[in-house]
């Protein structure tokens, strides 16, 4: 027999959907409408249809295959590292308190500068090309990892500490057995975050000095006027930054179903 209560949250998950469908139609339907009749000027913001257009002309050719590719390649190995280093630099500094203390004003200062005014010093000392885009998408999510990962680290129940301890654990029990684990949800959540971080060091990287990728298109776009060809960029990145969130969403679902976390 089916669990009302279940039936009613398909119910509900499924009218949200179908929403979120009809309104992304009725945005697209208004759009083409407004640039057909002119109360928007479609040099300015091109309209559906015609980038839907070019994207079929970039599809046939391929070309559009090696931007995203280029693309995702540098956004997925910004976020691995920068979030892997983060991870490990939090953990180092959890486990040397007097090192925390020391680091700290200057962690306060590197989270405050603008890491995208810095992107043409990055590149420089690291490179043209994917490694220097690599170094400016993970210098975006490093800081904000080993911040807010340490953060969680201090925050673990004292109690549970002491249980533990009270077993004979010493400090790598603690972290391996109690800290990482505990803070499994804290982590994946970091990583849904670091995944636009990411993304706006790739496009800034590309931007600056890449001769392809959805950042060059966008930027080539606006410098010869062709609004179609930057509104496609947008919308290409907007659906795999979309889809790179939900797929660690899903396993952050897994996970707590696994956990019994609601």
């Amino acid at each position: 027999m089916n669990n009302p209560y279940l039936i009613k949250q398909r119910k509900e998950k499924s009218k949200i959907v179908l929403t979120q469908i009809l309104l992304l139609v009725f945005i697209t339907v208004l759009w083409e409408l407004a640039s057909d009749v002119g109360l928007i000027n479609s040099f300015l913001f091109s309209k559906p249809s015609e980038i839907f257009k070019l994207f079929i002309v970039y599809l046939k050719d391929g070309s559009i295959f090696k931007h995203i590719g280029i693309s995702v390649l540098e956004t997925m190995l910004g976020l691995i590292i920068g979030t892997l280093i983060g991870l490990i630099f939090a953990i180092i500094i959890w486990w040397f308190p007097f090192l925390q203390k020391v680091l700290d004003p200057y962690l306060v200062v590197l989270n405050a500068l603008p890491k995208t005014a810095l992107a043409p010093i990055l590149i420089i000392w690291a490179g043209t090309g994917i490694k220097g885009i690599t170094v400016v998408a993970m210098s975006i999510s490093l800081v904000l990892t080993i911040i807010s990962a340490y953060s969680y680290f201090i925050m673990m129940n004292e109690e549970k500490i002491k249980m533990i301890k009270s077993f004979g654990a010493n400090k790598l029990q603690i972290l391996s057995k109690l800290i990482i684990p505990s803070n499994l949800p804290n982590i994946i959540s970091i990583i849904k975050i670091n995944i636009g971080m990411s993304w706006v060091g790739v496009i800034v990287g590309e931007f600056l000095v890449s001769r392809a990728g959805l950042g060059y298109l966008i930027v080539y776009g606006s410098q010869v006027f062709r609004m179609d060809l930057v509104m496609m960029g947008v919308i290409i990145l907007a659906i795999i930054a979309y889809l790179m969130y939900m797929f660690v969403n899903m396993i952050e679902i897994k996970f707590k179903k696994k956990r019994g976390i609601k």
